[in-house]
């Protein structure tokens, strides 16, 4: 770096960052947005990023991701201390989220960042993590804190579809989730969320701070989900083809899937016999592997690019019953130009407009209907999917998007 480079990055501002999981490779929701949210920070400020790596794959893109900061501090997070974490969360009454991401070295990397760096901004990307600067006291200090989802509905949500144990203890987790989100946002200037309905969620729970809480959508990468692209087709496309991606360890994505091949997909095979269904994501569970034992449906675990997937499906399918915020594969499947077929929760914090930009189904028969519209309508599905692209392109890039943090930072 020249001399005068190096000047001119010293004369950013400090910004400590922190974040639940290292945010690079941006292969999964939350991911793709804090990776961008490095990236735009990163041109106006000294970003001192505080992290922890739980995929043993992610190690290799430490370099990546120091790339755009100042200083970085990257803490492993085993799996393997779920348990233990779990169990001493229980004995001192934390949730149990917050247990599993504390790291005594990132705690103290946290600590001497603040006292030595004394940064202009504190920004903190999901509650878990606002443990690790509450009560930090700085004359001067702006605090962000991007609680990105109202995650305490999201545990509230699990416990009414649990039973016996389960049920008290996804109810015990949102309750304390709910307390520290409470707190998160009387002590920051703002809490920002991926959506406004995720927004005007959390004043009803804290109408105090209700002047401090802003919606803040994520965008889409349109050069790269791009449908003018390349793609080689990875099943056979003379058949209907319906393709789910995403993260498939996490809950509202299992029960998607589930729903989808169990019920939904029985429905659509009435009048589409060879249809097939593609579920493309990381890590699926023993329940989601289970689904493979159906007749055409697999299931693909992690791949290196989920574009062509989508560059060839009759539609992409997001079949949400719990959800919150924003929904990246809808945002996805839209620009790279296919019809999507979404419930409600899925349309959450993205101005589409049914029937013209993608198709609305909110239970079994009619799903199965829009799906049964699409393949019978190559047309119609070509339609559906330019409108979806053009709205995608004309309102969700990440620059537009993230431009509401700069007014935060300068207000």
């Amino acid at each position: 770096m020249t001399e005068d480079a190096l000047s001119s990055k010293t004369r950013k501002p400090n910004l400590l960052l922190l974040t639940q999981r290292i945010p690079y490779p941006p292969n999964k929701g939350e991911k793709i947005r804090h990776f961008q949210i490095l990236k735009h920070l990163a041109k106006s400020h000294n970003v001192h990023l505080g992290c922890l790596v739980d995929d043993p794959d992610d190690w290799q893109h430490g370099d990546t991701v120091r790339s755009f900061c100042a200083d970085a501090y990257l803490a492993r997070l085993d799996r393997r201390r779920d348990v233990l974490s779990h169990l001493k969360a229980l004995a001192t009454g934390d949730a149990l989220s917050v247990a599993l991401y504390r790291d005594p070295g990132l705690a103290a990397w946290v600590a001497r960042t603040l006292e030595t760096v004394r940064p202009d901004v504190v920004f903190v990307c999901s509650s878990n993590m606002v443990p690790y600067v509450m009560g930090h006291s700085q004359r001067g200090l702006k605090r962000i804190v991007d609680l990105v989802d109202v995650d305490s509905e999201k545990w509230r949500a699990y416990a009414d579809k649990a039973f016996g144990p389960m049920k008290w203890l996804y109810r015990r987790e949102a309750r304390l989730v709910l307390d520290l989100e409470r707190r998160a946002a009387r002590q920051a200037d703002f809490s920002t969320f991926v959506s406004e309905a995720e927004a005007a969620m959390f004043r009803r729970l804290v109408p105090e701070r209700a002047g401090t809480i802003v919606g803040i959508s994520n965008g889409v990468d349109c050069g790269y989900f791009d449908p003018a692209g390349d793609f080689a087709a990875p099943y056979n496309v003379g058949v209907p083809n319906f393709v789910f991606t995403g993260t498939m360890d996490y809950v509202p994505n299992v029960d998607a899937v589930i729903w989808f091949s169990n019920e939904i997909l029985p429905s659509i095979r009435r009048n589409l016999p060879d249809a097939q269904f593609h579920i493309v994501g990381a890590n699926p569970t023993p329940a989601v592997q289970n689904l493979a034992r159906i007749r055409n449906v697999t299931v693909s675990g992690r791949v290196p690019d989920v574009r062509p997937y989508l560059a060839h499906a009759t539609a992409a399918v997001a079949p949400m019953r719990i959800a919150r915020g924003i929904q990246n594969k809808v945002l996805e499947a839209m620009a790279m130009g296919r019809p999507v077929i979404v419930t409600s929760d899925a349309l959450e914090g993205i101005d589409a407009a049914p029937e013209t930009e993608l198709l609305l189904a909110d239970d079994t028969a009619s799903f199965a209907a829009a799906a049964h519209r699409l393949a019978a309508d190559v047309t119609e599905g070509r339609r559906i999917g330019e409108a979806a692209r053009a709205r995608v392109v004309a309102d969700f890039s990440w620059e537009g998007r993230l431009a509401g943090f700069d007014r935060l930072l300068a207000n």
